[in-house]
């Protein structure tokens, strides 16, 4: 994206969907075998233990070459039930593309793109991969319908399990259909994720709070097991003077928001300041950009070294032109006379000792303030947990984020487990959504493991 475009404020709502219609193209079905024709199909393949859902890597790619695409997806879904979203999402050149051996000797492995060609193969021919198991006569809710629940859900029903999702929004799949941008996920990937799991007899009830619409207490007395999978909440507040200002957003809402039509033009020339620099700020970002914003800040009070996005989403940003203001911490957001935003009043910052992050803490600079002319600010400052929720379960928690006996994933209440983002955090795992599905089916056959007592058989 052209950013001499961007600033063009005759943009129109179909210029706007097209700016986020997927960027990275499809492989064609040549590339796609030339690609995984260079495969060495390792034995002991490194790529599968960098894969926290240990897809066996060698295995689909082996089978794109020899035109077994229907099996190589069921491969890659079978070990990760939200694999179609991962193949787009995952920081492969961390995970499997950086474990590859080829690493050494040329350029890995494009897994990621293999991933998705197979996966795009079975949205497209809608085909059903797995089918439920024969009934146990066992019942499980699981609270949250994102990775970390999908997971859960769809090994729970392989082996036998009747299983509800209580999904709170008006559609499942979690930060994949909600929270991650269009350009790069699709919703329609996650909703065919979704369908996957309905397929298998799951209930998805959706607009469903739990603790509003139905308590923890009758969840508990209905099923026999009960997973929490409810991921985080609401961008906290900055607690800085001003932020009460028209056209100041909560960075989760904001991503929200451009994921179904029609497209806001209210951004179209305007001047945005983001706060933070993890994935959800470039997420931010990279949407205002594509909404016509005209200039884009990223004001973060440490540096680039202590940025917590990924690389390949800090390498995007850049090339769409977004500005990076490094050791900038916003102190007060200044208004107009309309209550709207004008600036942001920052202080520059310089680091000193590590803090409880193992980040060196900044310091403000005295006298040092300055203010940053914007039109709109996105808060993207992290999330917050469920704090209530978690508690009338009466679950061990630190801050919000629940324990768990790490190999079973039960929490304080033997009845009840807990995966993805509402575990992470104080050691307890990396908030990555091919970690959150994993810990959804290890969640699964722990119960699994409990109520039906048996070695793990393998589901069809």
């Amino acid at each position: 994206m052209h950013m001499n475009r961007m600033k063009n404020r005759s943009i129109s709502l179909s210029d706007l969907s097209q700016n986020f219609q997927e960027i990275e193209p499809d492989l064609t079905a040549k590339e796609a075998m030339d690609e995984a024709n260079r495969c060495l199909y390792c034995y002991d393949a490194p790529c599968i233990t960098a894969c926290p859902t240990s897809i066996n890597i060698p295995s689909f790619i082996k089978k794109i070459a020899s035109g077994n695409l229907k099996g190589s997806a069921k491969v890659i879904m079978e070990a990760n039930p939200v694999g179609a979203s991962c193949a787009r999402v995952c920081p492969t050149e961390e995970l499997c593309e950086g474990a590859c051996v080829l690493n050494d000797a040329s350029q890995p492995i494009m897994i990621g793109n293999l991933q998705r060609h197979a996966t795009n193969w079975a949205i497209h021919n809608r085909a059903q991969l797995f089918k439920a198991g024969e009934k146990n006569g066992k019942s499980v809710a699981i609270i949250g319908g994102g990775p970390a629940g999908l997971s859960s859900a769809r090994e729970l029903a392989r082996l036998g399990f009747e299983v509800t999702i209580f999904e709170a929004k008006d559609k499942a799949g979690g930060l994949d259909t909600h929270g991650i941008v269009s350009f790069r996920l699709p919703q329609r990937v996650s909703m065919w994720e979704v369908e996957q799991v309905e397929s298998l007899g799951v209930k998805i009830r959706t607009n469903t709070m739990v603790g509003r619409d139905i308590s923890p207490d009758e969840l508990l007395a209905e099923y026999d097991a009960v997973v929490l999978a409810i991921g985080m909440a609401n961008v906290p507040p900055l607690g800085i003077g001003g932020e009460d200002a028209k056209e100041v957003y909560d960075a989760i809402e904001f991503v929200e928001s451009t994921k179904t039509p029609p497209m806001d033009t209210h951004l179209i020339g305007k001047k945005v300041v983001i706060i933070g620099a993890g994935n959800t700020a470039i997420d931010a970002a990279t949407c205002s950009v594509r909404l016509g914003a005209a200039n884009v800040k990223m004001l973060y009070r440490r540096t680039e070294e202590e940025m917590t996005a990924y690389e390949f989403e800090y390498e995007f940003a850049k090339q769409e032109g977004v500005e990076f203001r490094w050791l900038t911490q916003p102190v007060g957001i200044v208004k107009n006379e309309a209550g709207a935003v004008k600036g942001v009043i920052c202080l520059r910052m310089e680091l000193g000792a590590a803090d409880e992050s193992g980040r060196r803490r900044p310091t403000p600079v005295q006298g040092s303030e300055f203010t940053v002319e914007a039109d709109a600010v996105v808060c993207a400052i992290g999330q917050t947990r469920y704090l209530s929720l978690i508690e009338a379960f009466g679950l061990t928690h630190k801050w919000g984020t629940v324990k768990v006996d790490l190999a079973t994933l039960q929490t304080s209440n033997p009845k009840v487990y807990a995966a993805g983002d509402v575990i992470f955090g104080d050691g307890q795992g990396d908030a990555m959504v091919v970690t959150a599905a994993e810990q959804g089916k290890q969640a699964a056959y722990s119960i699994y493991k409990q109520l039906i007592g048996l070695s793990m058989v393998q589901t069809s």
